[in-house]
This record gives C-alpha cells, structure tokens and sequence, in this order.
C-alpha cells in the first residue's frame, strides 16, 4: 500500500516556497499552481489590448489577481488602492465565462483608478508638491 500524501503540500507552511519572490512574501503565488487563475489573454478586451499597448507591457501580471466578485449581491472589483469595493452599474450586462468577466473587472478597475471620481486623485490634489 502506498502512503499517501497531502496534495496540498506545497500550500501549506513555508517548505514548498518555489519562487524567490514566495519566499520573500512567506505565501504561494496561486496562479503558479492553479492555471484557471492565469489571465485567458483570448479575453482581452479592446480597452485593455489597447492599454497594454500604449503602456508597452507584454502582459497584465498586476492585475492578474483581480476578479469579478460580488459585494451585497451587486456585481463588484475590488481596488486594493482604497481598500473598498467598486461596483459594476447594475444596467451592466455581464458575461457568462469567467474570464470575461474577470477581464471586464480588470478594464472596470483600470478605468476607475485613471477617473477623477477614484479618491487617491483627490489625494494626490490635496498634497501634490508641483501642479
């Protein structure tokens, strides 16, 4: 009989820890274990191909972990920025597929964060040194 092993084990404490940057932030990197959490780039939108673009990057590995979720049963992103959820318009028709929607997410964050109604603008108005 073979002895089984916990298949989780690479999860769990710090002896699994692949990557330099795992070990640095003593926790996994989801997507190097589980591939659904990779970006399907077959979904980009046309804002967010566009955006790569003009910002020269190769990929979206910032936002791969943005996700469409949902906050008081209303479609929601959350912006780690503000710490605090933002809402999809509820006349917003959502994808079925979950990478469209996580793809939807991340162009929804991405335009927020560059809108002047995100409050780090606000912030950045308020104690900017130069104009």
């Amino acid at each position: 009989m073979s002895k089984t092993s916990d298949i989780d084990q690479y999860m769990k404490g710090s002896a699994g820890l692949g990557s330099q940057r795992e070990k640095d932030i003593g926790q996994h990197i989801g997507y190097r274990y589980d591939v659904n959490l990779v970006p399907d780039y077959s979904c980009l939108t046309p804002f967010l191909k566009k955006y790569m673009e003009v910002m020269g990057w190769q990929d979206l590995n910032w936002l791969e972990d943005v996700h469409m979720g949902y906050e008081e049963q209303q479609a929601a992103v959350f912006d780690r920025n503000i710490n605090g959820w933002v809402t999809v318009p509820e006349d917003m028709k959502l994808p079925d597929n979950q990478q469209e929607r996580d793809m939807l997410a991340r162009e929804l964050l991405v335009k927020f964060q560059m809108s002047d109604q995100h409050p780090l603008v606000e912030l950045r108005r308020a104690y900017a040194k130069f104009n």
